[in-house]
Parts: C-alpha cells; sequence; structure tokens
C-alpha cells in the first residue's frame, strides 16, 4: 500500500483544532500519524469519523472519537478519552518538550491505540491501550491544543499494522472493563447463575467440613476444614479422621474470632478476650496470629490499661501478602500457600479422586479447593448426587495433563506451562477453564496463547475457541493470523478443514487475508468442501470430477461451495487459466463456478475501465497480496534484493544499500575484503568474504540481509555467486527470521559441491512448509570448514527470490 505523506509546519491556538483531507487515514479505524510537536502541555490529537472545525473542541463533541493528550495536567501525565470519559491517566509518559520539537507517533488499529516516541512508528512504544469496544470507523485526525499553543510539524499520515505483542496489562483493562472491576459480568449472571464463592463463605459451614470443635462448657459444636487448619497452623489432631476438637476452656466468641482470622485473614475481638484468643493461637501455632495478639498486649500493657474489664472491640488483620500469577487467589494469609500446595503433592486431607475415563488416576483433591475456584464444581459436589458423596470422580473427553495443570493452578495460583510454546496441554487447559467457569485462568490461558501463537498452531486454537464466547478477541487474532499466513495454513497441513463452514467463512472475509495467488484460495476451499486429508488442486479435483459427481465429492459440505466460492478474486487470475477453468468439469458440474469464471472473462476483455465501475472485492487486488519474484536464470534481474535497488520499482537501480531500502551486515568487521555493497553490487569482486566469529562457544560465518520492518519474502528460490578465491563452500544453511534473533532454517546443505570455480553461479529452490512462511531477515551461514580449510563465507553475490510485500 503506497503510504501518504503529507509534511507541514503549522502553530494551533488554545482551544482550537486543525484538520483537513491530508489528515485522513487510508483506511477507517487503522492508521497512524507521525509528527513533531514542541508545546509546553497538552499536545492533543483527535480521531473522528468525519472531519472538525477549527474551532472544534473534544471536550463538547457528542459523536464517538477518541483523543490522545501527550502532557496534560501542567505536563505530567499521559490520558487516553474515549467519548469523552478518561480510559487512561497515566503519569509521566510522553512529556512535552517546547524548548525544542519531539518526534511521536500514535497508531490506532482495530482499537489497539500505540504512542511511541521517535520518527519509527512501531519503535519505541511507550504505551497501548485496547479498547474493549473498538471504533473502526475513526478516520480524520484533528492536531488541537488546551490553552496554550502548540507547534506540530513533518506531519506524515501512513497505514498502521498489528503489533506482534500486545501489553498485557492494557488488554487485562478490556478484560476488566468488560466483566467489572469486581472481575464479574456487572450486566448479566454467570453462567451457573450465581457469583463465585470465597474461602469466607465456608467458615463455620458443614459443607465440605471435615473437622469439628466443641467449644465450652455448653460444648456448642463448630464445623472446620482440615486443609485450611492445617494450613494455617500446628493441627497434629485432624490426622485422626472424626476426632472433635475439644475446647472447654475457650469460649465460643474467642474461637469464633480464631476460626475468622484463619478463614478471612482479619477479625474483631472484645478487648477482655484478647489473653484467650493469644493464648488459643499459640496452642494451635498460628503464628501471625500470635504475633499480632503480643504486639497489641504489648502496646495495652505500656499504657497500662485493664484489658478485664473492657468490652471494646479491637481490630486484628493479617498483614501478610503472598505473591501470585493473578490477582484473584481463594486463600489469603494466613493460610501458607506451600502448605496448600504440598496436600496436592501428597494427597493429605483429601476428600476426593479424580480420574480421566481411559486415562486413570490424576490426583487426590480437596472438594473446598475446587469449589472456591468453580461454581460448577460446587455444585457437583452439593447437589445431592452421586458426586457429593462418591470418593471417585471420573471425568470424560480431558486431557490428563491438561487436568493436572488445572490442579496446579487451583493449588498455586500459578500457570506452570513452558512459555515459548502453544502446547496441545494448553489449548485443552483452556477449554477446561472454560467448562469449569474458572474466568481468571481462561484469560491466563489467552493470554499465554495470544502472545506465543504461530500459524502451525493457530489452527487447533481457532478450532478450540470458535466454540467459546468469551474467547471473542482470541478467535479474531486466530482468524487473522490465518488469514495473513493464509498459504501455510492451508497447505503445511489441513487441520483448517476441521474448522466449521463458519470461522473458515470469517478467514476468507479477512480485509489482511495474504495469498501469493487466487489459485491458492480456490485450492483451500475445495481442499475444505472435500474434508481432505491432503491438499488438493482445483485440478486434481477437476479430474476426479470426470468420474465422480459433485455429491459424491463434497458430501455434506457441497452447498457449502455456493458461499465459499464468491471469495475467489476470479478476475485477478490470467486470462489463459481463466480460459482452461472454463472448459472444466468444475464448470460443467458446479453452475456458480461456471458464472464467476464467466464473470472473470468479461472483466479481463473489458480492460481496466470495468475495474473502475466495479466496488465489488472480488475486482479488486487484495491489500496485503504478494508480489512475485520469480527466479528465472542465475544473475536475472528478477531478486527481490535488485527490485529493492529500485526502490521497489520507483527508479533506475542503484545499489539498495547505498540507496538504504536493505541493511546488510557480516559476521566480521567491515573491512576492504567484507564490504556490504559488494554483496549486493551487480560487479564482480575478486575478494568478498565475511569472516569468523564465536557464537554460543561454536565458529560461524555468516551474510546476513535485512529487507526493511515494512517488507516480507517468503522465499522459494535463491543465487549465491563465488568470489576470486577456491575457498568453496560445502555445509551451509539458508536461515530466515522475522526478528533477527530467532532463526528457521529454510534449505541446508551438507557436503553439497555445486560450486567448483571461482565466479561461479549457483542456485537452489527451496521447498516445504518453510517456503511459505514469510520473514525479513534472511541469513546464509557456513555450518562446517570451505575446501581451503577455513570459516572465510567467501561469496560475491546474494539474490533471493519468491513472493514479496
Amino acid at each position: 500500500m503506497r503510504v501518504e505523506d503529507k509534511k507541514r509546519s503549522l502553530t494551533v491556538a488554545p482551544f482550537e483544532c486543525a484538520w483537513g483531507e491530508e489528515f485522513r487515514f487510508v483506511e477507517a479505524g487503522r492508521g497512524c500519524i507521525a509528527f513533531e510537536a514542541s508545546a509546553q502541555n497538552d499536545v492533543t490529537l483527535v480521531f473522528r469519523e468525519q472531519l472538525g472545525s477549527q474551532h472544534y473542541h473534544y471536550k463538547m463533541d457528542s459523536s464517538r472519537h477518541y483523543a490522545v493528550i501527550l502532557g496534560s495536567h501542567r505536563n505530567k501525565r499521559l490520558k487516553i478519552e474515549v467519548d469523552g470519559r478518561t480510559v487512561v491517566d497515566e503519569a509521566g509518559v510522553g512529556l512535552c518538550r517546547s524548548s525544542s520539537f519531539q518526534s511521536y507517533w500514535i497508531s490506532i488499529y482495530d482499537g489497539l491505540i500505540s504512542i511511541g516516541q521517535g520518527r519509527h512508528p512501531n519503535n519505541n512504544v511507550l504505551f497501548q491501550w485496547l479498547d474493549p469496544d473498538p471504533n473502526r470507523k475513526v478516520q480524520y485526525v484533528g492536531l488541537s491544543s488546551w490553552d496554550k499553543h502548540v507547534g506540530y510539524r513533518n506531519i506524515s499520515v501512513l497505514p498502521s499494522a498489528p503489533q506482534n505483542s500486545i501489553r498485557w496489562s492494557q488488554i487485562e483493562y478490556a478484560y476488566a472493563e468488560r466483566l467489572g472491576e469486581g472481575g464479574h459480568n456487572k450486566n448479566e449472571e454467570s453462567k451457573d447463575g450465581c457469583d463465585q464463592r470465597v474461602i469466607a463463605d465456608f467458615l463455620e459451614s458443614w459443607d465440605f467440613s471435615d473437622a469439628m470443635f466443641v467449644v465450652g462448657s455448653e460444648r456448642k459444636v463448630v464445623p472446620a476444614h482440615k486443609i485450611v487448619l492445617a494450613a494455617s497452623g500446628e493441627f497434629a489432631f485432624i490426622s485422626m479422621s472424626g476426632t472433635a476438637i475439644e475446647l472447654p476452656s475457650f469460649s465460643y466468641p474467642v474461637l469464633r474470632s480464631f476460626l475468622e482470622y484463619i478463614y478471612t485473614g482479619s477479625t474483631q475481638i472484645a478487648e477482655s478476650q484478647l489473653n484467650s484468643l493469644l493464648e488459643l493461637s499459640l496452642k494451635f501455632e498460628v503464628k501471625p496470629l500470635v504475633k499480632h495478639c503480643e504486639e497489641m498486649l504489648d502496646c495495652f500493657t505500656k499504657l497500662d490499661n485493664d484489658l478485664s474489664v473492657s468490652s471494646r472491640d479491637l481490630e486484628v488483620s493479617s498483614s501478610g501478602s503472598q505473591a501470585h500469577q493473578v490477582d484473584y487467589f481463594p486463600f489469603k494469609a494466613p493460610v501458607s500457600v506451600q502448605k496448600i500446595k504440598q496436600f496436592l503433592a501428597s494427597g493429605e486431607h483429601s476428600d476426593i479422586n479424580i480420574f480421566i475415563s481411559g486415562q486413570g488416576f490424576v490426583a487426590k483433591a480437596h472438594k473446598l479447593v475446587l469449589s472456591l475456584w468453580s461454581m460448577p464444581f460446587a455444585k457437583m459436589f452439593t447437589n445431592g448426587m452421586k458426586e457429593s458423596s462418591a470418593p471417585n470422580v471420573f471425568f470424560e473427553d480431558a486431557s490428563a495433563e491438561a487436568f493436572s495443570l488445572l490442579l496446579q493452578f487451583m493449588y498455586s495460583g500459578e500457570l506452570k506451562v513452558d512459555n515459548r510454546y502453544v502446547t496441545p496441554a494448553l489449548v485443552q487447559l483452556l477449554l477446561l477453564a472454560d467448562q469449569f467457569s474458572i474466568t481468571v485462568l481462561q484469560f491466563e490461558c489467552c493470554k499465554r496463547i495470544m502472545e506465543f501463537l504461530s500459524e502451525d498452531t493457530v489452527c487447533s486454537v481457532l478450532q478450540a475457541v470458535s466454540s467459546i464466547p468469551s474467547c471473542k478477541l482470541l478467535e479474531e487474532m486466530c482468524k487473522q493470523n490465518f488469514a495473513t499466513h493464509f498459504d501455510y495454513c492451508t497447505t503445511a497441513c489441513t487441520d483448517f478443514v476441521l474448522l466449521d463452514e463458519a470461522t473458515f467463512k470469517d478467514i476468507l472475509q479477512q480485509g489482511d487475508m495474504t495469498v501469493t495467488s487466487e489459485e491458492k484460495v480456490l485450492d483451500a476451499i475445495l481442499t475444505w468442501c472435500m474434508e481432505a486429508c491432503e491438499t488438493f488442486y482445483w485440478s486434481s479435483v477437476d479430474k476426479l470430477l470426470s468420474t465422480s459427481t459433485p455429491e459424491q465429492l463434497f458430501g455434506e459440505r457441497l452447498t457449502a461451495i455456493n458461499t465459499l466460492l464468491p471469495f475467489v478474486r476470479f478476475p485477478l487470475m490470467p486470462p489463459s487459466l481463466l480460459q482452461r477453468m472454463e472448459k472444466s468439469n468444475l464448470a460443467k458440474h458446479i453452475q456458480l463456478f461456471r458464472q464467476l469464471v464467466a464473470e472473470a472473462i468479461e472483466f479481463s476483455n473489458a480492460g481496466p475501465w470495468m475495474m473502475m465501475a466495479n466496488k465489488c472485492e472480488r475486482f479488486l487486488h487484495r491489500r496485503s497480496s504478494y508480489r512475485e519474484l520469480q527466479y528465472i536464470s542465475d544473475g536475472d534481474n528478477n531478486g527481490v534484493i535488485y527490485y529493492a535497488g529500485t526502490s521497489f520499482g520507483k527508479h533506475q537501480w542503484i545499489n539498495p544499500v547505498l540507496a538504504k531500502n536493505i541493511t546488510v551486515t557480516a559476521s566480521s568487521p567491515n573491512s576492504r575484503y567484507t564490504d556490504p555493497k559488494a554483496l549486493v553490487s551487480k560487479n564482480y569482486q575478486g575478494t568478498c568474504f565475511a569472516g569468523p566469529r564465536d557464537e554460543d562457544g561454536k565458529k560461524c560465518s555468516w551474510w546476513m540481509v535485512d529487507i526493511g520492518q515494512d517488507h516480507q519474502l517468503m522465499c522459494n528460490y535463491y543465487t549465491v555467486r563465488q568470489d576470486g578465491s577456491t575457498a568453496f563452500m560445502r555445509s551451509w544453511v539458508l536461515q530466515g527470521s522475522m526478528d533477527g534473533e530467532n532463526w528457521t532454517s529454510l534449505i541446508v546443505h551438507e557436503d553439497e559441491r555445486a560450486i567448483c570455480q571461482p565466479g561461479q553461479f549457483a542456485s537452489w529452490p527451496i521447498t516445504g512448509p518453510s517456503a511459505l512462511l514469510p520473514f525479513r531477515f534472511f541469513r546464509l551461514a557456513l555450518t562446517g570448514l570451505t575446501t581451503s580449510n577455513t570459516w572465510n563465507l567467501c561469496i560475491c553475490f546474494l539474490e533471493l527470490y519468491g513472493y514479496f510485500r
């Protein structure tokens, strides 16, 4: 997409706003404005659906809009407002400077507002916030002020791109907005019809109780729970099943305060009973309570107060805090989380055995812990059905590994999975969290999956979450990821055929869908409709139709053909291909296919004027489509490096390193014989090499090419040329990366003897799934010594081919 770059210098007077058609996003809801500003405070940018006036002010605007204020509150804070309502108010972020101009950029992408410093968008991010109800229609940018003049210059309106990583604190904000501050939906009940229980609900409750106190001369019976007591102090007696704890010398109010402190972390006690509370806490070694009581008694002693006659209530609260991965954790101090975790490992005090059908025993657990996290569990154990009293409970259609992770989370408040990958167990854990209504775990799983989602895992995740209404953010991210890696996701494997029709249709409708050709879209649709276990090309399906009927080939998904075929942009296909399709069995048997092909042929015959007349999407080039840079011969002018030398088709070729369109680096420092410009020049170099360096204790040599942050290449061919030396490569690898740190091997050469003369060209195709992955960085690296027994990578030319954007 061509970047719109309008550079102006203007000064905005107090309480005014500058608008213009030049300050307009190319695509509604998605855009970025980069600018320089000089101000004492309140650099204000407004994003609206329509143009405003010079005397417009966001405080008076009743229509939908965003306002971003840098240096608010006399240059102390960053503010973001939505429709006049403050949603972000952060101290010390994005402050102004009146003595000189500072560079800023603000990006909006489907409600994700990113703010940064510097001239390069997506670099040096200061703050991000995700709107839980995004306004996808904002298109015009207004440059405004508050009570002092603001100077703006070098203003550029650019396209925006989704961020590779989202600041999770902002996602959490959107999540909290949706559920309300307390973590519960303010507008509707939970799916069970009641709120989450907390441990205080079980104080003096007979539900799940397995211990009891008999207190005072009246022998009042008070229920309790072994796991809670044992995690708070030393209650050795509770290992004796069915034994009551006799406390004849203590009154019920003292025991009540004692248990309340254990179950809630705070209590009240009459001054006259403080000594008794201390005695009880010493008896069972509840150390935090002992400490509080002793401190209070010491204080009263110093004041010479007579506690024996005082009836005043004293507040006793635990000051202990326990760090957890999540904000909500049901156990508070003095309950020890370490002991709670140990009880899961040992099974001590357990009252339920968990089994997975077909997989066997999982763990000894505690109904109280499970019920604190999950209302479905609580109802299961209290509904009077067999699960309420049975010692064993069996679960169907669950993974033992995922269920173990579920239990670990419930007992520790930590999600213990490998941070670097989206594993099947993590996806299954997300489903369990939804099944048992553990919202906080569901959110933690979504965070992990979104952060480490890849084209290899997107299908399995999407298949799982499409049925979970509360995972819409994750579902949309998966659809977008699938669409931007469409070739890979539909070719590397056929898991996508397991997606339901609505989900697959949504992917085909994605505005960011990226494909190398419309044939790929047609192939994917036919493969999905056949529910095939291997990728079928349209020509293969056409042959099958010579001996089969559409009903036999597509079965129950035959009706989906008419729904999905219009998403193929037939008019973008070559005329020769359309003519083949016109005579195909597909056209003979499927009426809509025949009509769409005929329409496309008419379009190609009509010429460019028809493109102007048609607003239908299937007549338009895809916004994110790739340019095909095809290998023809060694040293041709068809590769991406040559293309970069023409500034991507804008002018005559000059060395792309000099033009700063690409960056080339070597494993050794630049020198007369290690010159980045030489590697991408048209001229033969007698001596050109990258020297060795040590990385992770190993010797290696490499040349690396960065095609730029705005570009990607799906590489399917590459060419090298030997310099004038006889140090020929024999073992090396070509790798790709998006960040320059994590590398994927595209093709590995072992004892390759193709290069055997100085100055020789050699080229190789790249096949397999990695040829369908887009990368920004490419690295050619030696993995073994050359024929001269050195680690010098002696090539004087490198070219890459494939699908470029």
